[in-house]
């Protein structure tokens, strides 16, 4: 068993989450989680990187310094769970770092496209003292694919393997759905915005980050004509390998669709964003989950208490549950997966699945900054 930390940024811009644990490099004993740290976005950082998922005056300038701001959050991270779990920087193999992603396009302009995590690996393995490894998703897109998502061989690893199939959905920023087969199979793809639309919405009216519990939601009423033309995006109806970001589901996109509905209320917006958000994520286990009969939740929409009612409202042949209840608490997972990222890129084993990504074959992820 070997130490790894994995930390994961992911576009909901809530925070930082960070894991220190152990993982066979022979992946048969399951990851043993030494310690777990969030540490919240501050609030200039979060509105910055908000801004640079546009265009706008001096972007490199900026990114640079915005990259060097993450990074300084991610050792605060590394230095709190190196304490947490009573052991130093030499006894950790590697740091799996993700970085903030503020541009995802994929095969989009010259036939390659690209896909932009800010990070400064360099800085972090400067901070630390540890070996880093970080963008992760460009090899991946240098290879015709998507780049995203790249949990779904990690999910594979932890939840496959049983005597049914299962489901497995991160809402992050942006939703992604991972159906795991009984005969090792792995489909995964973003299926919709997942937290990114109801997190804007809340903090555009309230001034909150987030709708703590979907309380607010629950307060509303669905505006049926407002959800079908949420539901009629055409990336919902696209068949994998998909993935997406806030370079689609944004402020924008959202306005240009509520002008036709001027009379819904802050809260019926409320209401039907949450409805989005489930329904696309239902629809595409519906269309891709066979008869799985098991749908595990992670990331922040975990939390959601409104949200969780209305997937397992809208799949009631479906069991929907946290990943807590497979033993892996939802805020984990995906930093778990950076952690395990990081260990294939040092084995030299793929860390992508060209059935997921669309890639044209299976790569090594990620570029390595030593410590030393």
């Amino acid at each position: 068993m070997t130490l790894y930390i994995g930390l994961m940024s992911g576009t909901s811009l809530d925070g930082v989450d960070g894991v220190l644990v152990e993982l066979d490099d022979a992946g048969i004993a399951p990851p043993d989680v030494r310690a777990h740290v969030h540490r919240d976005m501050p609030e200039g950082l979060r509105t910055e990187l908000l801004l640079l998922n546009a265009s706008g005056p001096d972007e490199l300038h900026r990114a640079a310094l915005a990259a060097n701001a993450l990074m300084h959050l991610y050792a605060e991270a590394v230095e709190i769970l190196l304490r947490l779990g009573h052991c130093a920087a030499d006894d950790v193999r590697a740091v799996g770092a993700h970085g903030q992603t503020v541009r995802h396009r994929p095969g989009r302009f010259d036939g390659s496209g690209y896909t932009l995590q800010l990070a400064n690996g360099a800085l972090l393995a400067e901070c630390c003292g540890i070996d880093v490894v970080c963008d992760f998703r460009s090899r991946d897109v240098a290879a015709g694919g998507q780049g995203a998502p790249l949990a779904p061989g990690f999910h594979q690893a932890l939840f496959g393997g049983g005597r049914h199939a299962v489901l497995v959905l991160n809402v992050g920023g942006i939703a992604n759905l991972t159906v795991l087969d009984t005969g090792g199979g792995v489909v995964g793809f973003d299926c919709g915005p997942g937290n990114a639309l109801m997190d804007a919405w809340c903090q555009r009216h309230r001034g909150q980050t987030y709708d703590a519990g979907g309380a607010w939601a629950a307060s509303g009423r669905v505006d049926a004509g407002l959800l079908a033309t949420l539901l009629g995006e055409r990336f919902l109806a696209a068949p994998p390998p998909k993935s997406t970001g806030r370079d689609l589901f944004n402020g924008p996109w959202l306005d240009a669709r509520l002008a036709a509905h001027a009379g819904a209320s802050a809260a019926d917006v409320m209401a039907t964003l949450t409805e989005f958000t489930a329904r696309a994520a239902a629809d595409a286990a519906s269309r891709h989950g066979g008869a799985a009969p098991e749908l595990l939740v992670c990331g922040g929409g975990a939390h959601n208490t409104y949200l969780m009612q209305r997937l397992a409202g809208l799949l009631p042949a479906v069991r929907v549950t946290s990943t807590a209840d497979r033993g892996v608490p939802p805020d984990q997972v995906e930093a778990l997966a950076f952690a395990w990222l990081a260990q294939t890129h040092l084995l030299r084993r793929p860390g992508n699945l060209p059935r997921v990504t669309g890639a044209a074959g299976p790569r090594v992820l990620g570029a390595l900054y030593p410590a030393r």
